[in-house]
């Protein structure tokens, strides 16, 4: 269950990523978090080859795929709550590093617990 949350959090932090990179001006703090991000997903995707059968983690990241990018559209449109926005992308960003973090967390708890 962890690999699929991991796996999850890691399209929903690229999605983050690429508006992101639209929208604001990136630095070096940015570029060091989407490395740490991509040196876990290939590490998690080298565990799912070898543990979960190819077309099951194929499907599962073509849904998670598609549901990390509708939320993050979510937040971009806005839901409002008495004329405010309920969630702001620039939260999401604030917590880019933390969302880093968690997904490195769950990459390391997968191949050592």
């Amino acid at each position: 269950m962890l690999f699929y949350t991991t796996l999850f959090l890691i399209f929903i932090y690229f999605k983050l990523a690429r508006v992101h990179k639209k929208e604001e001006q990136s630095s070096q703090k940015t570029y060091t978090l989407h490395a740490i991000v991509a040196l876990s997903a290939i590490a998690l995707y080298g565990y799912g080859i070898d543990n979960y059968s190819f077309l099951t983690i194929v499907i599962i990241s073509f849904l998670f795929f598609i549901v990390a990018a509708l939320m993050v559209t979510a937040v971009q449109v806005g839901v409002f709550v008495d004329g405010k926005p309920f969630i702001k992308m620039s939260n999401l960003y604030k917590a880019m590093p933390i969302l880093s973090a968690v997904i490195a967390i769950f990459t390391l708890a997968i191949y050592f617990i």
